[in-house]
């Protein structure tokens, strides 16, 4: 197989019963503004990545029962004790210590809706 890719996480969609409470959220935690995109069958908020483009989407649905779902990681820039506190400040719950994996560290966290989100500070 020779062709590439450059991530394996095209891309993410993350339900939310109060789509503007977990617009907030991500806005806060990700110290970013998404973008809404009401081209679909409904609106969205798209979650811009760092390079430009995008990543993922918000949108009206019912999350996942706790301890079913997926754990989606987004990447954010600074510190990570920083991270946690707008989790914490922006209605979310902070689930684990930091840990170290080789290609950087993260915790793991619950949004407001009650998804179960990993927090990634790549090494640099």
């Amino acid at each position: 197989m020779t062709e590439t890719t450059c991530d394996r996480l095209a891309w993410v969609e993350i339900p939310a019963t109060d789509l503007n409470r977990a617009k907030a959220f991500y806005e806060a935690v990700l110290d970013t503004t998404l973008v809404e995109d009401n081209n679909g069958p409904q609106t969205m908020q798209i979650i811009p990545s760092a390079n430009g483009s995008m990543c993922g989407h918000l949108y009206a649905g019912k999350p996942a029962t706790a301890g079913d779902g997926i754990t989606p990681h987004l990447s954010v820039a600074g510190e990570l004790a920083d991270a946690m506190g707008r989790v914490k400040a922006g209605g979310g719950e902070v689930i684990s210590e930091k840990i170290s994996v080789p290609s950087g560290t993260f915790f793991y966290a619950k949004d407001t809706e009650g998804n179960s989100l990993g927090i990634f500070k790549y090494n640099v």
